[in-house]
């Protein structure tokens, strides 16, 4: 089998962590994140931002909930530390950059 690419792991990390709110919850969540937000559940990578911005649109301050628990389901599936300043306020479009990073090294090593 194919080796996954990062965008694949990413859109599982998503589907995952969508998953945990109950399967009726993640639909409603893709639906309105493609209708009201112009971002479809495969375009995700690509639409990181307007999909962080939809989420909070959504849920409010509860977004960061989920933002973390997808963060949580890519460190698990990407299987590699990352290099995080700890000072920084963890955002996460930035948390998804450093982890493609950490895929990209992993891939290259």
């Amino acid at each position: 089998m194919a080796e996954k690419t990062f965008d694949q792991i990413l859109l599982e990390s998503v589907d995952d962590a969508l998953a945990s709110l109950g399967d009726s919850a993640k639909q409603a969540i893709y639906f309105h994140l493609q209708n009201r937000f112009k971002v479809e559940k495969k375009d995700i990578p690509k639409n990181l931002r307007n999909f962080a911005t939809g989420l909070e649109r959504i849920f409010g301050a509860g977004a960061k909930f989920i933002e973390i628990i997808i963060m949580k389901k890519l460190h698990e599936k990407v299987g590699k530390s990352l290099r995080w300043d700890e000072s920084k306020e963890l955002v996460f479009t930035e948390y998804v950059a450093a982890a493609k990073q950490a895929f990209i090294r992993k891939e290259t090593n």
